[in-house]
């Protein structure tokens, strides 16, 4: 049964498609970097890597590309730095 449920998830992550810079240009969201050695973060802004790495670049991968300015390690993940709603405090359902 596990091998069964992993096929199926492997399938479903090859249909989603990595956000690329050309779309999250016109949005204009930057990217938050994340140091998986030290926990050092930084948003790089998004107009900036647009003329370095051009659009077709996914988020996912702008990592490899990148050293952490704290430690030195090339261990960095990259997201969309989307813009947060604040901390929740309550939910109602």
């Amino acid at each position: 049964m596990a091998g069964m449920k992993r096929k199926l998830q492997e399938d479903g992550d090859r249909r989603i498609k990595a956000m690329t810079l050309g779309d999250l240009k016109d949005s204009q969201v930057d990217i938050f970097c994340w140091c998986n050695r030290c926990s050092h973060n930084a948003v790089l802004p998004l107009d900036r890597l647009l003329p370095e790495l051009g659009p077709t670049v996914a988020v996912p991968e702008i990592g490899a590309r990148l050293r952490c300015s704290g430690c030195g390690s090339k261990d960095v993940a990259t997201r969309p730095a989307w813009p947060s709603l604040g901390q929740v405090t309550r939910h109602s359902g």
